[in-house]
């Protein structure tokens, strides 16, 4: 590790003048500010470190301040620009522009391009970091230094706060002439204190910040080991001790947390990292090191609070994801572990659920070769150190240098941690903290890691439990909703849902397109009271029902009165709001029914947005004898017809009346060339929602192809079949379509004889043509659907009809209607060269004309 020059003058000092003043006990003189701040910044992995501010045009980038051991006492280092183009490609340019930092490895700097400052040495990386203070750029911070793969995550976590309090103190000198120093200035605002230890001798170099950190004063501070350590819990002392006296070996870095009794009582936990430095004869000559005030402060104030604080974040914790954060979020930072692994145990497998860090490459190779879609499992079997674990229920604790097996090497090679997760007297899982650099497990962490396992292998149940109802409850969703939406001639629709946030994430909004026929399509949205698996249920009954009834043909009053029937004869304490639609693709009529729900939007094609005025009724399922009065709209093509539920438009802090105004804004300015996204844009940001949300658009264009119909009611008559043989070949002929009259009239024969052999009551022949396809569909008042015979011999008399039809059609088929069945037929009309258009047509064989 290189040496900081100015340290190790200040020890020599203090070695001679060892049998004197610090004999006497007096106080010991203070460090120049320059030394303390480059020591810091030592340890952060800089050497040098520049700020730049812009000049008054805005265009460079102007050096003014520089700090670190690589510094000239004489002026600027060699290699760092004194000015940078802030239209150049220099990485403290591209900081300044982005306002995120730039890291460039040794590798990457060395190729880089335009006024990127020189290293004062090889291998060395850079970093440029903005220096924002509110919605002003400032400069920026360029910092040099490092190893050969860059600046560590710990490392910019620091140089990122050093950036902010360098930003804070520009800012305060906002409207000065020329900045005035600040490098220093803000590590110390940081509080980062610095010392360097003399093992042999046990003096000690303290800067002001380490002795505030601890609640010495200066005057009150002798330069002795023992003064500082004397302010420790015993608890810490051993751990302290390993780290303050190193037996003969020199460590790159170590790292602990230890709590001081301040003068006033306070307790107070600091963080300290430290390096060994070896003198000549290889043995430890010095001990230089920074202490900060830890994160835990912000937690807790001693070790009850910690366990508080643990389990306050795992009974917020819900799934077994965020359980796993919280478990690596408790260990791996205060214990400066390296890697954290959580699993649970199914019957003879550990399923991995968390890994810190993420990367495969960081974890054994044998598992990478488990992983599966995310994380990997394994048997148990094949981890014995695991499997005793697991039998005995107890922690082990493998130090630096144990034999493990090939599953676990490389996991913690300074040291293991096993944690079995005990949970109502079985164990849940199982939790693995490893570190790479040799770690002493001290009586403290013992106390922590037991109580951390108990926590988290409850949570872990609970959580555990808390998903598999989940998915239970997103399955019974699903099932309940439609898998996809219809494919409609002349019109788009689209769909969203999303559940409550709350409670089981379940609900009873509900959401149906029905098409009714080529020509007719129905939509409807509800929402049934409550959020539970019992609004589900009923919410899928009631979709079903509506459904159903909507199929049979029925107007849309009825379908909503036959629903609201349905539900009040349920006999449920639930009741629920409906919105139905029918539209004709044709014509572009609506008809509408509300039963206590939100009424409908409509964007017009010009942009402006409206409520429709439907005339509503009560919600489903509070009185049988309700009426749902119907209201017409017709629409243009390009209208954009929004059906929403009330979780969408009102909350706690949110008035029905403002929802609906947004809503409508949106969806004025929603582009209605992508209905997909124009739902994504009405849904907006509802992570806060407290009520279930459904939303169904319709984009109405109109029918490129006018269907062209003709109908006959068949008379019960003796020669009935010949006068519907008549109309369709009438039909055909104003139709120019006579090359498809063998075959139609062939299976109208068939359909009309059907019909009035096996039917009482009206029999009606609809003929519909559509690009070149007819349409022939007869009505009957039976609901039984025709039945084809099974066997068909020569002695038969009948049966032969339905098959014969079935050969000829391009498509056939049959389906309810309201007071009885429809059974349809389409026919392709042959493309051939027709005749002149001024010529007549000429009838077929075998038809009265």
């Amino acid at each position: 590790m290189p040496h900081d020059g100015r340290a190790r003058a200040g020890v020599t000092e203090l070695r001679a003048a060892e049998a004197g003043t610090a004999g006497s006990g007096s106080p010991q003189p203070a460090m120049p500010e320059a030394a303390v701040s480059d020591r810091a910044l030592t340890f952060a992995g800089v050497e040098l470190a520049a700020v730049y501010v812009p000049d008054a045009d805005n265009e460079e980038l102007r050096l003014v301040e520089t700090a670190g051991r690589a510094t000239s006492p004489y002026g600027v280092p060699e290699g760092v620009p004194e000015r940078l183009s802030l239209s150049g490609g220099s990485p403290a340019a591209h900081a300044f522009h982005t306002d995120r930092p730039v890291w460039l490895t040794p590798a990457v700097l060395t190729s880089y391009f335009e006024n990127a400052p020189a290293p004062p040495r090889a291998e060395m990386a850079l970093g440029a970091l903005p220096l924002v203070s509110g919605s002003r750029r400032l400069g920026c911070l360029v910092v040099m230094g490092g190893s050969a793969d860059g600046f560590a995550a710990e490392q910019r976590r620091f140089l990122e706060r050093y950036a902010d309090a360098i930003a804070n103190l520009l800012q305060a000198a906002t409207g000065r002439p020329d900045p005035s120093a600040v490098l220093h200035p803000a590590l110390r605002s940081l509080r980062v204190g610095t010392f360097v230890l003399v093992p042999d001798t046990g003096l000690i170099e303290a800067d002001e910040a380490l002795l505030e950190l601890v609640g010495i004063t200066p005057d009150d501070f002798d330069g002795k080991a023992d003064t500082l350590l004397a302010h420790a819990f015993p608890e810490d002392m051993h751990a302290l001790m390993s780290l303050l006296e190193p037996r003969g070996q020199a460590y790159d870095r170590r790292e602990l947390e230890f709590r001081v009794r301040r003068p006033t009582g306070e307790m107070r936990w600091l963080s300290l990292s430290c390096r060994t430095a070896a003198g000549t004869d290889a043995r430890p000559e010095q001990v230089l090191g920074v202490v900060t005030a830890t994160s835990v402060l912000s937690r807790s104030a001693d070790d009850v609070s910690r366990i508080q604080w643990l389990t306050a974040a795992l009974d917020a914790a819900a799934t077994v994801r965020d359980v796993g954060r919280v478990a690596v979020t408790a260990l791996r930072e205060p214990l400066g572990a390296d890697r954290v692994a959580l699993a649970e145990l199914h019957e003879d497998r550990l399923m991995v659920t968390v890994l810190d860090p993420p990367q495969p490459a960081a974890w054994p190779e044998i598992w990478r070769s488990q992983w599966r879609s995310e994380w990997p499992d394994a048997p148990v079997s094949a981890l014995p150190t695991l499997q005793l674990a697991l039998q005995d229920g107890r922690m082990d604790l493998w130090p630096a240098g144990s034999a493990l097996e090939s599953g676990l090497a490389g996991i913690g090679s300074g040291g293991l941690a096993v944690l079995p997760l005990p949970a109502k007297g079985r164990v849940a899982g199982v939790c693995l903290v490893g570190w790479d650099h040799p770690h002493e497990f001290v009586p403290e962490e013992r106390t922590l890691l037991t109580a951390t396992a108990a926590l988290v292998g409850q949570a872990l149940q609970r959580a555990h439990a808390h998903d598999a109802e989940q998915e239970l409850a997103t399955m019974l969703q699903r099932s309940l909703l439609p898998r996809r939406l219809p494919e409609l001639p002349g019109c788009t629709a689209v769909a969203r849902y999303l559940p409550a946030l709350r409670g089981l994430q379940v609900g009873g909004d509900w959401y149906d397109v029905i098409a009714l026929s080529e020509e007719r399509v129905a939509l409807v949205i509800g929402d049934v009271q409550g959020h539970s698996a019992g609004a589900a249920t009923i919410m899928g009954q009631m979709r079903t029902a509506v459904r159903a009834y909507a199929v049979e043909g029925h107007p849309p009053d009825v379908v909503v009165s036959h629903a609201n029937r349905l539900l009040v004869g349920m006999e449920t304490d639930l009741f629920a709001t409906c919105c139905y639609v029918e539209l004709d693709l044709e014509e572009g009529n609506t008809l509408f029914v509300r039963a206590g729900h939100l009424s409908p939007l409509v964007r017009h094609p010009d942009g402006r947005t409206e409520e429709v005025e439907v005339e509503g009724g009560l919600p489903l399922g509070i009185l049988a004898e309700a009426e749902f009065p119907m209201t017409a709209l017709a629409l243009e093509p390009g209208t954009v017809l929004a059906l929403v539920t009330d979780g969408l438009v009102e909350a706690s802090d949110l008035p029905l009346d403002e929802g609906m105004h947004r809503t409508r804004t949106a969806l004025a300015a929603a582009d209605p060339a992508d209905p997909g996204r124009m739902a994504d844009e009405l849904l907006g940001d509802v992570g806060r929602r407290e009520d279930d949300v459904a939303l169904l658009l319709l984009r109405y264009d109109g029918l490129k192809t006018r269907p062209i119909r003709a109908d006959w009611v068949v008379w019960r008559l003796p020669d009935a079949v010949m006068h519907a043989r008549r109309f369709t070949a009438r039909t055909l002929r104003r139709w120019k379509t006579e090359e498809a009259a063998d075959t139609v009239l062939l299976v109208v024969s068939e359909l009309v004889t059907n019909a009035l052999v096996h039917t009482q009551g009206p029999v009606r022949v609809d003929l519909t043509l559509r690009g070149d396809r007819v349409r022939v569909s007869v009505s009957d008042s039976s609901p039984r659907a025709p039945a084809k015979p099974v066997i068909v011999d020569w002695e038969s008399t009948g049966g032969r009809g339905l098959l014969l039809v079935e050969a000829m059609s391009d498509s056939f088929g049959s389906m309810p209607v309201a007071g009885g069945k429809q059974v349809w037929s389409e026919i392709a009309v042959p493309r051939s060269e027709s005749a002149p258009a001024d010529s007549e047509p000429r009838p077929e064989r075998g038809v009265l004309p």
